[in-house]
């Protein structure tokens, strides 16, 4: 494995949590569906590639340097 990606862009990552999260609700007594929470995984995988891209464009428009 040569490619290298931030700790947030891992799907496994973010399944991770969210099964996490769906342990502790079922704890607190709420129902948190396989289905469910792999829509929960594409939503934040989604979301989190449009803010990356957000603050890429951000950036580019208030940097102090152009590119070459």
């Amino acid at each position: 494995m040569t490619d290298v990606k931030g700790f947030f862009g891992s799907k496994t990552i973010w399944g991770g949590i969210i099964t996490f999260g769906a342990g502790v609700a079922a704890l607190l007594g709420y129902a948190v569906s396989d289905d469910d929470q792999t829509r929960i995984v594409e939503l934040i995988t989604g979301a989190v590639g449009v803010f990356g891209a957000v603050v890429a464009i951000y950036g580019r428009f208030v940097a102090s340097k152009k590119i070459v």
